[in-house]
């Protein structure tokens, strides 16, 4: 089969999910005026489409590896493609963050097999610089969706972001089923946990509603919940005869352990610094949906120019070391935020924003590479899925704190003229966090070894987890 033909149908959807995602953000304003809705419904509109995509990721990544990665592919595309027209028709709030949850399903499916099925093609060598491509993608889609999300917004409403974002599904869903030939499905024959399934949507789906309302008694509760339910998750799949996630690959595969830890830290740190700067350039700058789009491209912009560079990078250089670094100049970046102001001038964002693109490129590529070379072809969904778990369970953390900030600093009120400095103070404080969850990040990123080391024990029971 072509490989430039996978590759670009992963190229796509690596494009098309982070674009709506950001597209969304910048719209959010426009979107809670029209349905009247609270900081913290609104902060739904994004959060719902995280939670969703986290809960499926794994269970679709298994079903894939067992019944073919094209075709659970091919079913994501088309779910993500109608819901997002339909989003772009939704009457009201409810059903609008209904068909977000639907979008996030669609998505998890899409997450769980596209690098999965790049890294099933493209032969190890090339490997740095196929991820390098559709992190590019990614962070493209991530470019642009400000850009163009703020236009349509202010020139033809909030709803032409969703309507305008379908037709790039209908085409990659065309060049999937006429072009991408062959299957696969390493895993074939064994039997789907359900069990494992159902446990693991339900603990995650508590454990993340949860920890936004985590100063209420409910709340607590939940993530009380959610935490025992992850534990009993733990125990079950250390005893099923077809586990649906090989704990194994964590407790023995220290690269496979620690990168997951250091994508999940860095996602914490930083994927709500797009909904937090996008509400404090409207609100306190006071500025249109498309100027504030075009500062925040400055992020993205830099993180699509990179990603190729260091997805080469660490073909040569062991990835440890470049993810590594790419952590600490985001921890550098995030602390510059903490001090945000009424005047902060736009000019100092853009360049921290540029340095924050800068930092995420060289972890992000490197640490994939890492992840997807530590593991043999019949995990290579599973572990595509549990990475897209760490990167969505990530944006979802924090967006959580983000949005339990709001809850103990603003209440669940409009954000307006005479919230604006809890509204600040919640930014500040966010920041603070982020800042200190990015530093141990590099920790964890240092503590994963070489990727390149033969030196790992191979685990029982017939997991051998390759060293490239």
């Amino acid at each position: 089969m072509d490989k430039r033909i996978a590759l670009l149908v992963a190229t796509i959807a690596s494009f098309i999910t982070p674009f709506m995602a950001s597209s969304v953000t910048i719209a959010l304003p426009a979107i809670g005026k029209e349905f009247s809705m609270t900081a913290v419904v609104l902060a739904w509109v994004a959060t719902a489409y995280i939670l969703a995509a986290a809960m499926f990721l794994v269970p679709f990544g298994k079903l894939a590896d067992i019944y073919g990665r094209k075709r659970i592919f091919l079913a994501g595309m088309a779910i993500f493609t109608a819901a997002t027209a339909l989003c772009g028709i939704a009457p009201s709030a409810a059903l609008l963050i209904a068909l977000r949850v639907a979008q996030g399903v669609g998505a998890s499916m899409i997450f769980g097999t596209s690098i999965a099925i790049v890294t099933s093609v493209i032969p190890p060598k090339e490997r740095g610089r196929a991820l390098g491509i559709t992190t590019a993608a990614v962070y493209l889609g991530l470019s642009l969706g400000p850009v163009l999300g703020g236009f349509l917004t202010q020139r033809f409403g909030w709803r032409s972001v969703f309507l305008a974002s379908a037709p790039l599904g209908l085409l990659d869903i065309v060049i999937i089923a006429r072009r991408l030939e062959g299957e696969w499905a390493e895993a074939k024959g064994e039997r789907f946990d359900l069990f494992g399934s159902l446990v693991y949507c339900v603990a995650l789906a508590a454990l993340m509603y949860g920890f936004p309302r985590l100063a209420s008694p409910p709340g607590a509760w939940l993530v009380f919940a959610g935490a025992l339910g992850i534990a009993a998750f733990v125990l079950w799949e250390r005893r099923a005869r077809s586990p649906l996630l090989h704990i194994e690959l964590f407790a023995r595969n220290r690269v496979y352990a620690f990168s997951n830890l250091a994508a999940l830290i860095n996602y914490s740190a930083s994927s709500a610094v797009t909904f937090l700067m996008s509400l404090y350039l409207q609100y306190i700058k006071a500025l249109t949906p498309q100027a504030a789009g075009l500062i925040l491209v400055a992020q993205p912009v830099v993180m699509a120019l990179f990603s190729p560079f260091a997805g080469r990078l660490s073909d040569r250089i062991e990835s440890r070391v470049v993810a590594s670094w790419g952590m600490a100049l985001t921890t550098a970046a995030l602390v510059v935020f903490i001090f945000l102001g009424p005047e902060t001038s736009p000019l100092m964002i853009i360049a921290n924003l540029m340095l924050l693109g800068f930092g995420f490129a060289l972890f992000s590529s490197p640490n994939t590479n890492a992840v997807m070379g530590s593991v043999e072809s019949r995990f290579y969904g599973v572990a595509s899925a549990t990475l897209a778990t760490m990167r969505s369970t990530g944006q979802m953390l924090s967006m959580g704190i983000a949005m339990l900030i709001f809850a103990v600093n603003i209440g669940d009120v409009a954000i307006t003229p005479e919230h604006y400095g809890p509204f600040l103070t919640s930014v500040r404080t966010a920041f603070i966090i982020f800042s200190i969850l990015s530093c141990v990040g590099i920790f964890s990123s240092l503590a994963r070894g070489n990727a390149r080391s033969n030196n790992e024990p191979r685990c029982s029971g017939g997991l051998d987890f390759q060293r490239r």
